[in-house]
């Protein structure tokens, strides 16, 4: 048999994994943990070939299974074992790509590799895990016959005994905290001395709790509890990562006192005994509390660590430093929906001669505190030479916290959507077209100071947030501006500027910075009515790394969701994420930070990530891409219903991208759901891809981009185009919209495809008839039907007329004549026509 590395054929789809590398074949020294074990398949192709064929250790015998792509082979290793490394010996009948997944009971699966692209003879997989059955799950064959294998191999080393409870207390003499004390002889800490004798006691009120510190986070399996008298009839034991948001482990009613053990699963550094209901009319009172710890198959998440293999960290004297920048940019300049993602980190210093330009999926980042920490001598570029000069498609890059001294005087920064300027000082000016002035679709400014004047010349439309810029030179159709000095006057009659002096309520994207070594993530604290940049004074609080799962290509949505069931935050790295379940983020205050774009898809028709209705999620800089099987809501903020105020403390979701099509087929009802009260969307391209892979009115079908059926939710920055009914559909009360882009999609096939209610074509903004206060400010829809141009939409924006809606400075365009808006609003606007591209205006409404 011939063993070869899989460096040409095999690449990890879940997660864009480094290859996995190439052992010789096992000898009698090594024999398989499988060998001989029991084995099931979900078929076989006849008797000859059955599935223990593929573990006898022979072969010339082998287990192939009937001609379908959704076949598995699995072998019950007899007892759980760490998982090392998976060898494959295929037959002809190859599985071009696969799954070997693992799990500690053979119903619950866990991807261990995920794999396209094999070209047969022997895969050899070095993997981690726990468990007891180890699987090849078959995605797609690679010839018409169904998958065979010679042999499959598991390598490992089984556990010495069953995963289990240590019998000693890890809480003896650990530090321990109470809600209250009876007296000073009734402390806290006497529940954990070890000494029957002695016990904490509270006053006499529900609720009390007493908790206890284990100085880590530990796996928990059991709690033992030795009431005194005073005992609770109802209480919970919890379990919590930081010893401010809990887990309930354990609920329990109607206990009648005594000594009383019981078995729990989780983790934590805390455990809280939360007494909700007295046994007696005196407080609650514990002669001792026992914790104990254990394996629970899967160790604790730990946080921290390196940033994983697409982060490049480089300081004022690295060699070769342009070089790099060359390099990534050479691979990244044309790759529209390529797998590449990149982050570089750049120290706080002096970096002269730069010329950094960025390609897809590239982002450029300062490590200091402030911008002006990291000093560059130079440029980071953004032009449109890879698409002859039009800037049209320069989507998915950014830069962030530093400053640039431009070697002309000037930065070119020529983009489109979904490429932030975050948190940028430019000492000189900044021209946000591409060279020769072609087409541009822009973009996005905040929290950035540019000395110099910004000239847009060839951008469409562009919003900038609390800055600051020394003029403003022209606009094409919708310059919008809140809270920046030096923003040109209003003057949407004759010209494409809407300003407001300031945003209603801004809080800046988290991002990663130094502190002297250690690398930190700080979360800047909002700000109401905001003009001008936020720092230096950068009111705020940090984070060290170590309090987030550092997600690296390779990490399951198991492990993920782990990592937040603790308390941990995430910080994905630069990498392609398959999620094979829903990311749940339940815990207030969580931040969820993506580097270098990096991209969520989920699969088999899941929804890629829920957010409970709690304060203060920080969700930034991810992109999520829709699988091939249809989800019903990509991103969901709270739970139909919810009805919390979070004005105190938002959710905000900045930089987060939607993709429906374009890398491939994608299929998603709606893109952005919006549950939650008080969420602030501060800037986001939720978009159904109108050009690449997967394309077509049914194709990358989706209806909706944006729906929002919370109160109070601000958007600033809204981009959201293509979608198959409502691009955005809005029916909370009181929300508020500054700026807002938009494109129909190009593909309707004809009139009747949007035709409902006696009204041709869904509005590009439609807020619901139920609502009474809506505002809303500098917002653009543009029609390009190219399927059908002879279609009249009615509308591009549809609103209720009530005195407490309230719409500023709105346009539609005729892009090129195809296609045509017979009104604005409702019925109010005069209609576009030709193919000048003039647009038609609506300054006030109604």
């Amino acid at each position: 048999m011939r063993w070869r590395p899989l460096g040409v054929a095999l690449a990890a789809t879940a997660a864009l994994t480094a290859l996995p590398a190439t052992h010789p074949s096992a000898g009698a020294a090594e024999v398989p943990l499988s060998q001989g074990k029991t084995a099931t398949a979900s078929s076989v192709e006849n008797a000859g070939t059955a599935a223990g064929k593929a573990v006898d250790g022979d072969t010339g015998t082998r287990w192939s299974s009937a001609a379908g792509d959704d076949q598995w082979l699995q072998v019950d290793l007899g007892a759980t074992a760490s998982v090392s490394r998976v060898e494959l010996d295929w037959e002809a009948a190859y599985g071009k790509d696969y799954k070997v997944q693992i799990s500690g009971d053979g119903t619950t699966w866990t991807d261990l590799r995920s794999v396209t692209g094999s070209d047969g003879g022997a895969d050899v997989l070095d993997v981690s895990g726990r468990g007891r059955y180890v699987r090849m799950l078959g995605v797609h064959r690679a010839t018409p016959y169904g998958y065979s294998l010679w042999e499959f191999r598991v390598f490992g080393g089984t556990d010495t005994g069953q995963a289990g409870c240590d019998s000693g207390n890890a809480a003896k003499g650990r530090p321990a905290t109470a809600s209250s004390t009876e007296n000073a002889g009734t402390p806290a800490s006497a529940a954990f001395d070890g000494d029957t004798a002695t016990r904490w006691s509270s006053r006499a009120a529900d609720p009390q709790w007493l908790q206890v510190d284990l100085g880590a986070v530990k796996d928990l399996c059991k709690v033992d509890l030795n009431w005194e008298a005073a005992y609770a009839k109802d209480f919970q034991i919890q379990a919590s990562a930081d010893g401010q948001n809990w887990n309930t482990l354990k609920s329990v009613t109607g206990a009648t006192g005594g000594t009383a053990s019981y078995d729990v699963s989780g983790s934590g550094r805390y455990v809280r005994i939360n007494g909700t209901a007295r046994g007696t009319g005196y407080g609650y009172s514990l002669w001792e509390v026992g914790v104990h710890t254990g394996t629970s198959g899967l160790p604790p998440v730990q946080g921290g660590g390196d940033l994983g293999p697409n982060v490049i960290v480089v300081d004022p004297s690295t060699p070769n430093l342009q070089q790099k920048f060359d390099d990534v940019f050479a691979r990244q300049e044309s790759a529209q929906f390529g797998t590449g993602r990149y982050q570089f980190l750049l120290k706080p210093g002096t970096y002269n001669g730069i010329n950094a330009q960025l390609g897809f999926y590239t982002s450029i980042s300062g490590l200091g505190l402030n911008p002006d920490d990291t000093q560059i001598n130079g440029d980071v570029t953004v032009d449109a030479g890879w698409f002859n000069g039009n800037a049209t498609q320069n989507f998915w890059r950014s830069a962030e916290n530093l400053a640039l001294s431009p070697v002309n005087g000037t930065d070119r920064w020529a983009v489109a959507q979904a490429a932030p300027f975050r948190r940028i000082h430019v000492k000189g000016g900044l021209n946000l077209a591409p060279n020769g002035y072609g087409w541009a679709s822009g973009g996005y400014i905040a929290d950035s100071r540019i000395d110099g004047t910004v000239g847009p010349y060839s951008q469409q439309q562009w919003y900038t947030r609390d800055s600051s810029v020394g003029g403003w030179t022209n606009g094409v159709w919708n310059m919008t501006f809140s809270g920046v000095q030096g923003a040109p006057a209003t003057n949407f009659d004759n010209g494409p500027y809407t300003t407001l002096d300031t945003t209603p309520v801004s809080r800046e994207k988290p991002f990663l910075y130094l502190d002297g070594s250690a690398y930190k993530v700080f979360v800047p604290a909002k700000r109401t009515n905001a003009r001008g940049v936020s720092w230096p004074a950068n009111a705020g609080t940090s984070l060290p790394l170590d309090r987030f799962y550092v997600v690296k290509p390779g990490a399951t949505a198991a492990t993920i969701n782990a990592a937040l069931a603790q308390g941990l935050n995430l910080l994905f790295t630069p990498g392609v994420y398959h999620l094979d379940q829903t990311i749940d983020v339940t815990r207030p205050d969580t931040v969820v930070l993506g580097l270098g774009l990096a991209t969520l898809i989920p699969d088999n028709g899941i929804d890629a990530m829920h957010v409970a209705d709690v304060d203060g999620v920080r969700l930034a800089g991810f992109l999520i891409d829709a699988g091939p099987v249809n989800s019903d809501t990509l991103l969901r903020i709270g739970t139909p219903g919810a009805t919390a105020d979070h004005s105190a403390n938002p959710t905000t979701m900045q930089d987060v991208f939607i993709r429906i099509g374009g890398a491939g087929p994608g299929l998603a009802t709606n893109s952005v759901v919006i549950d939650s009260d008080d969420v602030v969307i501060d800037h986001t391209w939720i978009w159904r891809a109108d050009h690449g892979s997967g394309v077509g009115w049914d194709t990358n079908r989706a209806d909706y981009g944006l729906r929002v059926n919370g109160d109070d939710v601000l958007a600033t920055g809204l981009f959201v185009e293509h979608f198959n009914k409502y691009d955005v559909h809005w029916s909370g009360e009181r929300g508020r919209t500054v700026f807002f882009q938009n494109e129909k999609a190009y593909d309707v096939p004809n009139a009747a495809a949007v035709t409902h209610d006696g009204i041709v074509g869904y509005a590009a903004y439609k807020v619901a008839d139920s609502v009474t206060t809506h505002e809303a400010w500098g917002l653009g829809s543009y029609c390009n039907f190219t399927a059908d141009p002879s279609i009249v939409q009615t509308h591009g924006f549809q609103v209720p007329v009530a005195p407490g809606i309230k719409m500023h400075d709105l346009l539609v365009i005729s892009l090129g004549g195809k296609g045509q808006y017979a009104h604005v609003v409702n019925n109010t606007g005069a209609p576009t026509s030709g193919t000048d591209t003039i647009p038609s205006k609506v300054t006030s409404f109604p």
